[in-house]
Formats: structure tokens, sequence, C-alpha cells
């Protein structure tokens, strides 16, 4: 194939994940006139504008989004083969990375993943900053953030996802409150007054459809947008709520809470890591990488040691 250039394919990456001429030539070090000219070969290859103007922006066709994962994915992967075979000495590194954890991981993630970081690696900072998991797939895109952790149910087709544990969810409630002191039925759950957790204000979820499934409804009082706040309403003793059991075990004695067993078959709670594939030849990315999966699974309800146990130091990678 003497006319195979494969540097369209690294170029036309740039272009679909920026879309803008002008971004995708600083991407790739050269100018806007010649990235143009780029467009216009590759537009010639594939017989479709590829970008079109939309006002003041460019917008991919519908023929550059079905391109656009596995152009990423083959360039990524070239990237891989020709990176070299490099480690990183953590003792070493000076940078900062930045995460978007879920509210229900932070606190069981955050003073633990701190600690490690300043034992192996005092050069190294982290930033956790806020945001929903739509923003966090753009954010792992651009750049925004290094990594995301928490339950991530949709993520953008780029993005690499890795299942790290499962986790499960129990009821929480003041001291004195029935489903504390007394038997916990599905009648006398179904009966209590319960605070919903949901950043985008949605009420129900899997543990109102596993209650229609015994004829029987919940009364939401009231929907918070994360799990600290949810805490903080249930000391009042009026309603309960529901939290991953790894969370609940480290926040609820400091908070005055018990747990309950909720009487329900409820799915798994699944904590994963995501990235931009971009990172995965980085030796520092794989190294925190490494430290989050380390952290997480020394919590793990059913493989792990519980929160506070000795973390075992697994190689990067």
């Amino acid at each position: 194939m003497p006319d195979l250039d494969l540097n369209l394919l690294v170029a036309l990456h740039a272009l679909l994940e920026t879309n803008s001429v002008t971004q995708a030539a600083e991407r790739l070090n050269t100018s806007p006139p010649a990235m143009s000219r780029t467009l216009g070969r590759l537009r010639r290859v594939y017989g479709d504008p590829l970008l079109v103007r939309a006002g003041r922006q460019l917008v991919p066709t519908p023929r550059a989004l079905e391109l656009r994962f596995e152009v990423s994915a083959l360039v990524e992967q070239g990237r891989a083969l020709l990176a070299k075979p490099d480690t990183v000495d953590p003792a070493a590194l000076v940078r900062g990375f930045a995460l978007h954890v879920d509210d229900a991981v932070l606190p069981e993630l955050a003073a633990r993943l701190l600690t490690e970081v300043r034992a192996q690696a005092p050069g190294v900072t982290l930033r956790f900053v806020p945001g929903d998991t739509a923003a966090s797939a753009n954010a792992l895109r651009d750049g925004s953030i290094d990594v995301q952790v928490g339950v991530i149910a949709q993520a953008d087709p780029q993005t690499r996802v890795e299942r790290v544990r499962g986790d499960r969810l129990i009821g929480v409630a003041a001291p004195r409150h029935p489903l504390v002191t007394e038997r916990v039925t599905v009648a006398a759950y179904a009966a209590a007054a319960h605070i919903s957790i949901s950043a985008r204000g949605i009420a129900r979820g899997p543990i109102d459809d596993r209650l229609a499934l015994h004829g029987r409804t919940r009364r939401v009082v009231a929907t918070v947008p994360d799990l600290t706040t949810a805490l903080l309403a249930v000391r009042s003793g009026a309603a309960v709520c529901p939290a991953p059991a790894v969370v609940a075990a480290t926040a609820l004695p400091a908070l005055g809470l018990c747990s309950f067993e909720i009487p329900l078959p409820l799915p798994e709670v699944t904590i994963s890591l995501a990235w931009h594939p971009r990172n995965t030849p980085d030796p520092a990315h794989a190294w925190l990488r490494t430290l989050v999966r380390t952290v997480l699974a020394a919590s793990d309800p059913v493989t792990g040691t519980p929160p506070g146990g000795k973390i075992v130091r697994v190689p990067s990678g």
C-alpha cells in the first residue's frame, strides 16, 4: 500500500476530538493552514466532509461520529506500541493529578489515598474536583481531570472503564428508629419516610423497583444531591436513607448513626475507575491508577480487608 499515510489517522483523531482545525493544529504542533489541507485530504479519502460549519463552530458529520471511536482506538494502540517500556519512581515524581470521585466513595478513598501518596510520592498533589458523571466524561476527554472513580453507569465510548470492586446498599437510620430497634420487614421498610440520593434530582431507583415486586411503594420525603447531605438529614430521626456498606462502616460511627439490612435483593453497587486512553501508557498515570485500585480493593466488602486495614503495595501498571 504505497499511498498509505498513517499520519492521516493521527490528524483525524485530533480533529474529531477537538472539532477544531486550530486546536488540532496546536495539538500536533503544526499550522492551521497545514491542518486545513490535511482535512481536505481526509475529506477526499472518505468522500465525506467529516466536519462542517455550524455557526462559528465545526460539528462532526454522522460518518465522522462513526469513525471517532475506531480512530481513537487505533491511534492509542499505535502510541502504546511505540512507547518505551518505561517505569516511574514515585519518590522522584513531581506532578499534580485531578480526580472526580463520587460522593459515595470520596469519604473512604480521599484520606487513605492521600496517606499513601504522602508516603510514596511526596512531590505529588491531588485535587478532588466536583462534577457529575456526564461532565466527567467530557473532562476526561479534554484533560480537565485525570481519573474518575465511582458508579459509572454511562461513559463516553472513548473512555476506559474498569470495574474495581463491588459494594452493596444498606439502610441508615438514627439509633432509636424502629428499623434499628425492631425487626425489619418489607412492610416496615416501605412504610418509613425515605430520603433519596440523586445528583439529578430523581427520586425513584432500584429500591422502588424491588418494592413494586412486593406491591408496595415508599414515601420519599426528600431528594438530596449527595450522600453527605442525606446522612446529616437522617440524624434528625425523621427518615432513613440507603448508603454503600463500606462508606457506612467508616462514616456512621462518627455521625452517631446505625445501619440495618434492607429486606430486598438489590443489585450490586459497582465501583469503577475511568480514564482517557491517551493516558494508558503514561507511567505516572499508571502508578496513580494502581494506587487507587489498591486502596479501594483493600476495602472490598467481599475480598478485601476492612477500612483501616493494611494496604499491600502493588507494582504500577
